[in-house]
């Protein structure tokens, strides 16, 4: 689809740092991360949302958010992990390709996740991207 960044990042013509990769998906590194890892796992095929969201797709992208959230745990410490699909302008989706965000959260942090909404800086993406993919490769079905 024109017009679409993470459409462009599937085709190789924007940058990304890749943290997963499949047939029918991709992952990366949020480039305003909420917190130390935020992934964003796409369909490589454009949908916008939910509603033309192939039910398949679907099952994929969280099936691949659990295993980069067993990823987050077992190589940058994290506690727990939010999975979260905004669908719609309402909903605060901002690129309107449908993703799933994968968040690694530690114990005690609702105030560094509550200012990460604010900031979304993201410090050595290179190191956390090469992190999870070594971690990711570790663990391939």
């Amino acid at each position: 689809m024109s017009d679409c960044v993470f459409c462009d990042i599937v085709a190789g013509t924007a940058p990304a740092r890749i943290v997963y990769a499949d047939d029918h998906l991709l992952g990366f590194l949020d480039i305003r991360p909420i917190t130390a890892g935020h992934t964003l796992l796409i369909p490589r095929e454009h949908s916008t949302g939910l509603a033309d969201l192939p039910p398949e797709s679907g099952a994929r992208l969280f099936q691949a958010g659990q295993r980069v959230a067993a990823a987050m745990k077992t190589s940058l410490g994290a506690d727990g992990v939010n999975l979260a699909l905004n669908d719609g302008r309402a909903a605060f989706q901002t690129v309107f390709h449908t993703h799933l965000h994968v968040l690694p959260r530690r114990n005690g942090d609702r105030l560094d996740f509550a200012k990460g909404f604010i900031t979304r800086r993201g410090k050595d993406l290179d190191r956390v991207a090469a992190t999870l993919r070594g971690a990711l490769a570790q663990d391939t079905p």
